[in-house]
């Protein structure tokens, strides 16, 4: 979605303020595409602070159906997000990159809120998704869901070097 900050940008001072809602309806990265859900308004305020600069903030949250980090069972995540942003829109594209000021969501002065939010969206996403605190994952061996039980899998150590360490310990277990 296009918001023209136009009008904004050419008088000092003057505010908008807008309740939007995405025209994303899917975000997709290294990770993979996952479906997005838009769990309350976007608000979107902009004030001219002078001579054609802008202070743009955006505020909302997503929910995404994620996998499990360790089960891959699907779990719905809340992520939500607040951007502050200064757009002197005096700059032209050439002039941002050189100041180190890229906005790939700007253009002139059109504002693309999708990609401000995906932006944010990406910023905020966890850096580990579990179904529950305490799932035990998924069997190394037979891939078991291991939150729903044990598998019939033999325990043995990970690592096959510990195999004659591990032999040693069956033999003087108590029973």
């Amino acid at each position: 979605m296009q918001i023209s900050l136009l009008d904004t940008a050419m008088t000092d001072h003057r505010t908008l303020h807008k309740e939007l809602s995405l025209d994303m309806e899917e975000i997709s990265f290294a990770q993979g595409t996952f479906p997005l859900q838009q769990d309350e308004p976007l608000i979107l305020d902009a004030v001219n602070v002078g001579n054609r600069v802008l202070d743009v903030s955006i505020r909302g949250s997503v929910s995404v159906v994620v996998p499990c980090d360790r089960c891959l069972k699907p779990v719905r995540v809340r992520i939500p997000f607040e951007s502050c942003q200064r757009l002197d829109l005096k700059k032209n594209a050439a002039q941002r990159i050189q100041d180190l000021d890229e906005c790939s969501y700007l253009d002139g002065t059109d504002l693309d809120i999708d990609a401000m939010v995906r932006q944010e969206i990406l910023m905020n996403w966890p850096l580990k998704i579990l179904c529950r605190q305490d799932c035990a994952g998924l069997c190394s061996r037979c891939g078991k869901n291991l939150g729903e039980g044990p598998c019939d899998c033999a325990k043995e150590p990970k690592d096959p070097r510990m195999a004659a360490i591990s032999d040693i310990f069956k033999q003087f277990k108590e029973v």
